[in-house]
């Protein structure tokens, strides 16, 4: 058995970041940025309103004008193109660009408008309610790649105007559960069967840290079918099997694999749950063959699957993202494998969940965290602080 460590490193070894694309920037949320951006302008490219009100120059208040005479109107997308000389405002609106020779916008309730003019009621405004030209950003300003893009992103990048940000493909992700034992869901099954699971709970995995899963057949305990689904995934980036990696006398994962070129990078990996793990390249894709327990399938997705999708994805290619937090109560002595232990995180303390079983998905869809237990650790007194992943 290798370490988790190892194996992630052999993990990530399998891909490089796949090939970008332009797309709709309607689109791009959630996608990879793979090109840096660069405005080739400023936001605002003028000097603009913040309120609505009258812009005049400010030397006018410096000496001590109270009265204007109104020559025009500025609105957003309809400037007043003339200049304004010392006396004079121009009516304006929240957005408008200010004309030419003012720099200060009298707020319209410190006003009183009449034949014309304006006159100051009790004083000018605190502040000059005027927003700079590229107050926002100035050209050259980047959204630097890699960066998986929000929905605040896609407003700058449309502030921007990249109409068709670069991206990284999005990595395509076969998923194959193995067993004569599994129906699909809303089949009917047998006493003695179970429902596919864990194709449907990592699919949803992979489609949040950016892949396309696609979900094949069931591959039955058979090389043959196992050979007919692995032929439909030509296609795709990875392989995803579930089950049929043990040494039981029907796993033949890797057996019919073979027949399609894997080679195969480790076997078993010193951890709880997931202990059956196997990776490698099959047919110039990348293969990974995940335990057949509900449990250890998830948790092995989220300690290897979804770091790998994110390099696929161009970004840096790392372990998930540990967090630490005290124990709400006593923890026992772990064994020789490091232990991956549904908690709950609860008013900032971690509760580790009494039942560890590797088949009890209820426990799993309770759990906010995976608290971690390295081999061999000491019993934890409650309020020792323990290293989580968050879920």
């Amino acid at each position: 058995m290798i370490s988790v460590r190892e194996a992630l490193d052999h993990i990530l070894a399998l891909s490089d970041a796949l090939p970008s694309e332009d797309i709709a920037l309607q689109y791009a949320q959630g996608r990879v940025l793979a090109q840096t951006v660069t405005a080739n302008r400023d936001q605002p490219p003028f000097a603009a309103a913040a309120m609505d009100g009258y812009a005049i120059r400010a030397t006018d208040l410096a000496a001590g004008a109270q009265t204007w005479q109104v020559i025009g109107e500025s609105a957003a997308g309809h400037p007043f193109s003339s200049p304004v000389a010392a006396g004079q405002a121009t009516r304006i609106f929240t957005g408008a660009p200010l004309p030419q020779g003012t720099d200060h916008v009298l707020i319209q309730e410190n006003v009183c408008a009449k034949d014309g003019q304006i006159t100051l009621i009790d004083g000018p405004n605190d502040g000059a309610h005027r927003r700079p030209a590229g107050g926002d950003f100035t050209k050259g300003h980047q959204l630097r790649a890699p960066r998986r893009l929000s929905a605040q992103d896609i407003a700058l990048l449309a502030a921007m105007n990249v109409p068709r940000p670069n991206v990284t493909r999005r990595p395509k992700v076969a998923l194959i559960a193995t067993g004569d034992e599994l129906v699909q869901p809303g089949d009917a099954p047998r006493d003695d069967q179970i429902i596919a699971s864990n194709s449907y709970g990592l699919a949803a995995m992979l489609q949040k840290a950016g892949a396309e899963a696609r979900i094949l057949p069931i591959a039955r305990d058979r090389l043959g079918s196992l050979a007919e689904v692995f032929a439909l995934t030509r296609d795709a980036d990875l392989v995803l099997t579930i089950g049929g990696v043990s040494v039981g006398d029907y796993d033949l994962v890797a057996q019919a694999a073979a027949e399609f070129g894997l080679e195969q990078s480790f076997y078993k990996v010193a951890m709880r749950p997931g202990k059956p793990l196997m990776a490698g390249h099959m047919g110039g894709r990348a293969m990974i063959g995940l335990p057949g327990n509900p449990v250890s399938a998830m948790v092995c997705g989220e300690i290897f699957v979804v770091p790998l999708i994110e390099k696929m994805l161009g970004l840096p290619a790392r372990q998930r993202a540990q967090q630490t937090a005290p124990l709400a109560h006593d923890l026992p002595a772990n064994g020789a494998r490091e232990h991956y232990m549904r908690a709950t995180l609860i008013d900032g303390a971690l509760h580790v969940a009494t039942r560890q079983d590797s088949s009890l998905l209820s426990i799993l869809s309770g759990a906010n965290a995976l608290a971690i237990a390295p081999i061999q650790a000491p019993a934890m007194p409650k309020g020792s602080e323990m290293r989580y992943i968050p879920l």
